[in-house]
């Protein structure tokens, strides 16, 4: 796992995956931040963000949302304004989940599928879902404050066999390897 030396400001998270084919119901995956306080940094979330939200401050949200993978490139895309984000959160957890309605799908069922998380123009993480094929849900990268105030990525990319809601609450617990 890596750590992104530089202190992030506003960054985007973009998803891309291709459609069903022709005949099946439609592929949805979606992008997920869980936002958790200083108080507790690894409990319950502050708020979580996804496609049907945003940060309370607007700080964290979907500038783009697909529900099909329909479209060129990357189809969906989550802002977040780290240089922003107020002082009473700690840590922000993003990750990517399969909508499992109406058919159960796993990451190895979707094709093409890929996630890149930039501040500008520059790459902090890629990655192409291959190492969580049986998985219905991923986290990402954890996003932290350190004492001077200033946000660091760490590349956090671990599989989960949760529904949507479930993993939202569970993706930033600890987890005892």
């Amino acid at each position: 796992m890596g750590v992104v030396g530089n202190v992030l400001g506003k960054v985007e998270v973009r998803l891309k995956w291709d459609p069903s084919p022709l005949g099946e119901p439609p592929r949805h995956l979606d992008i997920v931040a869980a936002t958790y306080s200083m108080d507790d940094p690894f409990g319950k979330p502050a708020y979580l963000v996804h496609y049907d939200s945003r940060s309370p401050d607007g700080t964290i949200n979907m500038s783009r949302h697909s529900q099909t993978g329909q479209g060129f490139g990357f189809v969906e895309v989550m802002s977040l304004e780290f240089d922003r984000l107020s002082g009473a959160y700690a840590r922000v957890i993003v990750g990517v989940v399969i909508h499992q309605e109406p058919v159960p799908r796993t990451f190895g069922d979707i094709s093409n599928a890929g996630v890149v998380i930039l501040e500008g123009y520059e790459e902090l993480l890629t990655d192409d879902f291959s190492g969580m094929a049986g998985s219905t849900a991923t986290t990402l990268a954890e996003f932290t404050r350190n004492d001077t105030g200033h946000w660091k990525l760490r590349e956090m990319i671990r599989g989960s066999d949760s529904d949507p809601a479930g993993f939202m609450i569970e993706m930033g617990a600890v987890r005892h390897i």
